[in-house]
């Protein structure tokens, strides 16, 4: 009959066994829960970017239209923003060309006018935004839509940081 009990030493190493088997499933769940968060923090990150370079095409698109000599006109494309072509020197409405945060892709989703020329860009990307709420003022109509390709930078809505002031009124408007 004693031989069909175990050894002290045989079930030490099926409660070891046991120990390691919890182990790994343990950090594999660690593991898990890390790359979510990892995923979640890059995402937020391209947002911010995508609100930051998203909002320097639409003040560079507005600075355009604003300094337009003769009738005020939108670009036709981009690198219009780089170097005006309606200056004899050089007139630049923008320091680079950016990708686009979310896509990684260089190719921007335009927003056009009646007649064709640029006046917002917009990611193309049909990925869900993690946020919805807290947008600046200027981007306030962001909030609750299902697709960054929704957040629409327009040259209308830009303004520099001046507390959402808009400074392109009329002298003595409001007074």
């Amino acid at each position: 009959m004693a031989a069909f009990m175990p050894s002290g030493s045989a079930a030490e190493a099926g409660y070891t066994y046991l120990g390691v088997l919890l182990l790994i499933a343990v950090t594999g769940i660690v593991l898990g829960s890390t790359v979510t968060l990892w995923s979640t923090v890059a995402q937020r990150e391209r947002e911010r970017d995508l609100l930051w370079v998203g909002t320097q095409y639409a003040q560079a698109l507005r600075s355009y239209y604003r300094s337009s000599p003769g009738l005020a006109q939108y670009p036709q494309t981009l690198e219009e923003l780089l170097e005006d072509p309606r200056y004899p020197n050089p007139k630049r409405h923008i320091r680079q060309l950016y990708s686009d945060p979310i896509t990684g892709s260089d190719d921007w989703g335009l927003v056009r006018s009646i007649d064709g020329r640029i006046t917002g860009v917009y990611s193309q990307s049909q990925q869900p935004p993690l946020k919805q709420t807290g947008f600046a003022a200027q981007w306030s109509d962001f909030e609750g839509l299902t697709h960054y390709s929704d957040w629409q930078f327009v040259a209308e809505k830009a303004f520099a940081d001046n507390g959402g002031v808009r400074n392109d009124a009329p002298q003595g408007a409001g007074q």
